[in-house]
């Protein structure tokens, strides 16, 4: 996410594609020698080979050892919320999409300090990926504090929209869950108008604290505290796939 006058990409901020462009850095400080090293050394080991265009990749056979589900995580920052959900989660295999070379960096550390072996990695735009991904194969997505775009000739920019949202209902398993957060309103906005009249996503809130609250299972990312004490309120928002057919 970052902020709305600058719209450029800070720590914990996924870039956006639209069209055949990616808006947004690729890489912003230089990297300290140890993250430049596992660069090199650490992700050729947890990138994503992607199939040729038009073939499916197999998104279990990533890992060294069976997964009960696989759960993929669009714009991942720095990559706390990501190596939390997979030292969590031993038996589930997690898909990270970032194209920010820093976050990357960043999530490699994480990966090599706690020896996280259920992570996988697609260092560039998530649209290819989604596409290489079979038909309901992915158990849980997250789309967490994402650049709001705020002005409105960039709004299609935003990566919850008409473009996308396609994609995620074709990979998403029946039942599975979306999860979307933004403490920017008008992106907030956006993103429910554009869920919820999707025919394939149900909102599962029922009372104001189901978006006002995390869930425990869902750690807080190093930007929504630095939101919060900025004086700024997250909203939190699980869909679920409506079953096919």
């Amino acid at each position: 996410m970052t902020d709305s006058k600058t719209a450029q990409p800070t720590d914990d901020a996924p870039q956006t594609e639209t069209g055949n462009r990616l808006f947004g850095r690729r890489k912003g400080r230089p990297l300290r020698k140890r993250r430049t090293s596992l660069i090199e050394d650490l992700l050729p080991q947890l990138q994503i080979p992607l199939p040729k265009p038009g073939d499916r990749l197999d998104p279990a056979g990533l890992f060294d050892t069976p997964k009960r589900e696989v759960w993929l995580e669009i714009g991942f920052g720095m990559g706390h919320h990501l190596a939390w959900q997979a030292a969590h989660n031993p038996d589930v295999g997690i898909i990270g999409a970032e194209p920010f070379l820093n976050g990357i960096a960043g999530l490699l550390g994480m990966v090599d300090d706690e020896s996280l072996n259920n992570v996988r990695i697609q260092p560039d735009d998530a649209r290819p990926l989604l596409d290489a991904l079979p038909d309901a194969s992915v158990g849980r997505a997250f789309v967490l504090f994402a650049d709001p775009w705020p002005k409105k000739r960039h709004a299609d920019r935003r990566f919850i929209g008409p473009e996308n949202l396609p994609r995620l209902a074709r990979v998403l398993k029946d039942g599975a869950e979306l999860r979307l957060a933004s403490d920017d309103m008008g992106l907030v906005r956006w993103m429910l108008e554009h869920t919820v009249k999707h025919p394939d996503f149900e909102w599962t809130a029922r009372r104001p604290s189901d978006w006002r609250i995390r869930p425990d299972d869902w750690p807080a990312t190093r930007y929504e505290e630095k939101a919060i004490a900025a004086g700024r309120k997250p909203v939190f928002m699980r869909f679920v796939r409506r079953p096919r057919g």
